[in-house]
């Protein structure tokens, strides 16, 4: 359900963008999809389909295009830098949950490795977001 909420969102500010720059026709619209947001790309695609039917002709022959953001963290006691996509599969349901719905309870469950501290930024890799627009 998360997912078709985000797709509703994109798809709102796609057309928002497209009537203020004076496009007729979206024809590609690419996306970016932060890791630590964990959403299911395939609903999330199939729900930006379905609700570009409905809003012909500005999305008639729109070709939508998703990119993964890895997901980058810095420690703001130590800097250490380092990636967590994969220690992400380490968490349990429930904390994972809790990162998808709201990305900033990261900080209760992620520590830095190199010191452990729960205090970094999220440099890469959080929400969701248009990169790009074309169209005519």
């Amino acid at each position: 359900m998360h997912e078709w909420a985000l797709a509703e969102a994109v798809i709102s500010t796609a057309s928002k963008a497209a009537r203020e720059q004076g496009l007729g026709e979206i024809t590609e619209i690419k996306i970016k999809l932060g890791q630590l947001q964990q959403i299911e790309a395939d609903i999330f695609e199939f729900a930006l389909k379905e609700i570009v039917q409905a809003q012909k002709p500005l999305f008639e022959n729109v070709k939508i295009q998703l990119q993964e953001e890895k997901v980058v963290l810095k420690c703001r006691a130590c800097g250490y830098e380092w990636m967590f996509g994969d220690n992400m599969k380490e968490l349990d349901h429930e904390r994972s949950e809790a990162i998808h719905f709201v990305p900033e309870t990261a900080h209760a469950y992620i520590r830095c490795p190199e010191c452990g501290s729960p205090d970094f930024e999220i440099l890469k890799g959080r929400g969701v977001w248009i990169d790009s627009i074309t169209g005519e």
